[in-house]
């Protein structure tokens, strides 16, 4: 007896699939970066042929996992609520959200080819949310009003690529790399009590 599936069972069914590839990439990119697409299919559980009738490339994977990548950054920015509290507040929660997307994150800043500048750092470093949080942090006194919006957030993402090389050498925990991560920027842009 032949079973007939609808299109949208088949739809989700590839769905699935697609996000399972993608799910097991950034796992095994986190740990590995020059991970193999058989390394990959396997983590997925998924067959060799499988995984290239979704990606027939390794680059075609690599542009997948950059796309969400780009995707998680702005969904971690939208849960942030950069509008609320002071501007410093507002980055500690940002930088709070990023650090839950940690795997990623480390595939981002070490797999070769995914950290593609022309669509991440559009979307990611002019996010006119956390230039609002920033120039917010800058009237209430949060923010040394000297640190412009583009330095603060080139500190950020700076802060967060050591955080993630600091956990991938052994050197500490991903807790503790995001304690000192948080007390860095605190730290980092904090008006000069001098001045």
């Amino acid at each position: 007896m032949t079973t007939i599936h609808s299109a949208p069972e088949q739809s989700a069914t590839r769905e699935r699939t697609r996000k399972a590839i993608l799910d097991a990439a950034v796992s095994v990119f986190a740990s590995k970066p020059a991970a193999t697409l058989s390394e990959i299919a396997s983590a997925a559980k998924v067959g060799r042929t499988t995984l290239h009738r979704y990606f027939p490339e390794r680059s075609d994977l690599v542009d997948a996992v950059a796309a969400e990548a780009t995707r998680a950054v702005g969904e971690a920015a939208a849960a942030a609520r950069l509008g609320e509290g002071t501007g410093a507040e507002a980055l500690v929660r940002l930088c709070h959200e990023y650090f839950e997307l940690a795997d990623l994150l480390t595939v981002l800043f070490f797999t070769p080819g995914v950290y593609q500048e022309d669509s991440f750092a559009e979307s990611a470093s002019n996010d006119d949310d956390v230039t609002d949080a920033i120039e917010r942090g800058h009237s209430d006194g949060s923010i040394d009003p000297d640190m412009g919006s583009d330095w603060v957030q080139n500190l950020l993402w700076s802060l967060l690529y050591t955080s993630m090389d600091y956990v991938n050498r052994g050197s500490g925990t991903r807790l503790q790399a995001l304690d000192l991560t948080v007390r860095s920027l605190r730290r980092g842009i904090a008006p000069d009590p001098a001045v």
